[in-house]
């Protein structure tokens, strides 16, 4: 092979790679790094963004997996570093059942019109970084475009993801998930099941045969007794050496439909606003957004590891959630 050959065969590899990288990560750059800070920083890799704050590996936002076919947020730790969500991949110690649906904290859908999102039977894929990841006023921020493709490759819809991660206390992180779905010239149908919305599969030791506990809005306790009833929030949390370490989900109050909760001993649980358990927009249980039309979903969650004598208050949270945070910025 000539030299100038080879010369034309690199510069051709190099133009691919470029176009391969601007169409996963938009105006980003992989290896892009964020300025040193004692608060939020980051760093773009090939198939995530990796989250710092301070000295802590907060998360990774995992927005392309060969077996996970939608983006999700794995390993979240909280400011003391304390990881509150289960181990993924699971370690030896961990349950490993549903490896590739419980990854962390994820968002979700197993029925809009038939395709199965949940179960990655239909795919949930990166297409661009449309606001990098930046602070603002101490919160690191980023939105995302998917495309919601048919497990035959049909393209369904869009979906935009607006990410915040702030500092609640010195001993909480709020991840904000802010969702606008809209399909691609058809009217999307969101079916009645419990596998929908917003989940989280909490750590190992924080599940109910390990001594944690579901407890929701209403005063319910408990993971089965939780299940199927209609809350404005719900957590999930132990006590472990005199610190109470878990997740609250607050579904905002803006989305279209009251949340009922699907929790499971073994550490998962799912703010879920579809079905006939939530009071649905049509009759059937199915919510039905029409062609050129969007669904706004919004979900906090509170990532803590407090001191069993200072435990937080998730109804003031809750509150607090509504009136602050949801506040435009």
């Amino acid at each position: 092979m000539s030299n100038s050959i080879a010369r034309r065969i690199a510069a051709l590899s190099l133009l691919v790679v470029a176009a391969w990288t601007s169409a996963t990560t938009g105006t980003a750059h992989t290896g892009q790094r964020s300025p040193a800070s004692a608060g939020f920083t980051w760093e773009l890799q090939p198939t995530r963004l990796s989250i710092r704050h301070a000295a802590v590996h907060v998360t990774d936002y995992v927005f392309t997996d060969p077996e996970i076919l939608r983006p999700y947020f794995r390993n979240v730790r909280t400011p003391g570093g304390v990881q509150v969500t289960r181990m993924h991949p699971p370690g030896a110690s961990d349950a490993s059942d549903h490896a590739t649906m419980h990854p962390g904290v994820w968002l979700a859908f197993g029925d809009i019109n038939g395709e199965d999102f949940w179960r990655n039977k239909a795919r949930i894929e990166h297409a661009a970084f449309v606001t990098e990841p930046s602070l603002v006023q101490g919160r690191l921020v980023f939105a995302t475009r998917n495309r919601l493709v048919a497990a035959d490759a049909t393209p369904l819809a869009t979906l935009i993801s607006r990410f915040e991660i702030a500092a609640w206390s010195d001993h909480a992180f709020a991840l904000t998930w802010q969702a606008e779905i809209q399909g691609q010239g058809r009217a999307l149908v969101f079916g009645d099941q419990e596998e929908m919305g917003l989940g989280v599969r909490v750590a190992t030791e924080l599940t109910e045969p390990k001594g944690g506990l579901v407890v929701d809005s209403q005063g319910v306790k408990g993971a089965k007794t939780v299940w199927g009833k209609q809350a404005a929030w719900a957590a999930y949390s132990r006590e472990i050496g005199g610190r109470i370490q878990g997740v609250a989900i607050f579904p905002s109050a803006s989305n279209p439909n009251p949340t009922w909760w699907h929790s499971r001993d073994y550490g998962v649980f799912v703010a879920n606003g579809f079905g006939k358990r939530a009071m649905p927009a049509s009759p059937d249980g199915k919510l039905v957004v029409k062609a050129g039309d969007s669904l706004k979903l919004r979900y906090d969650v509170l990532l803590f590891d407090t001191p069993a004598s200072a435990p937080i208050d998730f109804a003031a949270a809750y509150r607090r959630v509504q009136s602050d945070l949801s506040a435009p910025r």
